[in-house]
C-alpha cells in the first residue's frame, strides 16, 4: 500500500495592519529623538573615555608596539604593571598619596565647618569682611606664599616630609569654606532654633543638628580636597623634592617618564595605577557628590 504525502501550503505572509505600521514608526520616531537628545552627551562621554582606553591599551602592548600607530596590542603584556613595581617604588609613592589626601581632607573638613558655620549661622560684627577675606583668599594664587611659607617650614625642620602639604588644611581653606557656607544657608533656621530653645550650645547644635543634614556637602567638599592632594604636583615637589622616600605619586610619575622615556608601555601602566584609586572613589561616591554640588549653589 503506498502513502501519498500532500505538500505543505506554502506560508503566506500577511500585510502588517495599519496599527503596527503606526507603532514601527513612533518606535522609530522614539529612537531618533533619543539619539538626538543624547548626541552631545554621547559624544562628550567618548572623549572623556577615548582617553582613558588609549592609556590602558598602551599599558599591555609590548615595548616595540607601544611605539607604533597600532592602537590595538597583537600581544597582551599583563606583566607591565609588574614591571612597573619592580623598576621604581610605585609602591611608596601610593603609600606616600594616600596619607597626603586622606590626612588633607580631614584636615580640611575638621577645620573647614567650623568657620563655615559661623559665617553662615552666626551674627557678630564684621561677619561680611571676614566672609570678604575668604573670597579674596580664592583668588590669591598659591605661587604668592611659596618663600615665606618655604622659609617657616624650614626653620622648623619639617620640609623634606608630607607634613608641611597637610598643616596648612587645619587652618581651612577658602574654597572649601565657600561651598560649606553656601549649603548652610540652604538649612532652615528653624531647625536650628528648636536645638536652641531645647538647651543646645552652638557647637552642640553644629555636631547634633547640622552635620547630619550637611552630609551631601561634605562628600563634595570632601572629594574635591581628596582630588586636589592626589593630583598634587607642585607643593610635594616644592617640599619633598630632595627626599625621594617622601615622594608622591604626582611626583613619582615626572620622574618615571624621564627615567624610562622610550619605555610608554610601562609610564602609561604607572599613569593607570595612579587614575585607578581615584576613578573608583568617584565612581561610589558620584551620587553624593553630584548632589552636594548642586544643593551648594541653590541659595547665595
Amino acid at each position: 500500500m503506498t502513502t501519498t504525502y500532500a505538500p505543505a501550503p506554502a506560508r503566506q505572509t500577511r500585510a502588517a495592519s495599519p496599527h503596527q505600521a503606526a507603532r514601527g514608526r513612533a518606535s522609530r520616531r522614539r529612537k531618533l529623538v533619543w539619539i538626538a537628545e543624547h548626541a552631545v552627551a554621547v559624544g562628550l562621554a567618548c572623549a572623556f573615555i577615548g582617553p582613558i582606553v588609549f592609556i590602558f591599551l598602551t599599558s599591555v602592548m609590548t615595548d616595540g608596539q607601544s611605539l607604533t600607530t597600532n592602537l590595538w596590542p597583537h600581544h597582551w603584556q599583563w606583566s607591565n604593571y609588574r614591571t612597573v613595581f619592580a623598576t621604581a617604588p610605585v609602591g611608596t609613592w601610593l603609600v606616600n598619596t594616600v596619607l597626603y589626601a586622606v590626612a588633607a581632607t580631614a584636615a580640611t573638613l575638621l577645620s573647614s565647618v567650623p568657620i563655615a558655620y559661623a559665617l553662615a549661622r552666626l551674627r557678630f560684627k564684621g561677619r561680611n569682611t571676614a566672609f570678604l577675606c575668604v573670597i579674596t583668599m580664592m583668588m590669591l594664587p598659591p605661587q604668592v606664599l611659596v618663600i615665606p611659607m618655604y622659609l617657616m617650614w624650614a626653620r622648623l625642620h619639617l620640609t623634606g616630609t608630607i607634613w608641611p602639604l597637610v598643616l596648612p588644611s587645619l587652618f581651612g581653606d577658602a574654597f572649601s569654606v565657600f561651598l560649606l557656607r553656601q549649603f548652610l544657608l540652604t538649612v532652615p533656621e528653624d531647625y536650628l532654633n528648636a536645638a536652641r530653645i531645647d538647651g543646645c550650645g552652638e557647637l552642640r547644635v553644629l555636631t547634633r543638628v547640622v552635620l547630619p543634614m550637611m552630609r551631601p556637602a561634605l562628600v563634595a567638599v570632601g572629594l574635591f580636597s581628596f582630588f586636589n592632594a592626589w593630583n598634587d604636583y607642585y607643593g610635594p615637589l616644592i617640599y619633598t623634592g630632595e627626599t625621594p622616600a617622601h615622594w608622591t605619586l604626582a611626583l613619582g610619575l615626572a620622574t618615571f617618564k624621564t627615567s624610562h622615556a622610550v619605555q610608554w608601555n610601562l609610564t602609561m601602566a604607572a599613569t593607570l595605577i595612579a587614575m585607578a584609586p581615584v576613578i573608583i572613589v568617584f565612581f561610589f561616591a558620584q551620587k553624593a557628590f553630584i548632589e552636594g554640588v548642586t544643593l551648594t549653589g541653590v541659595k547665595g
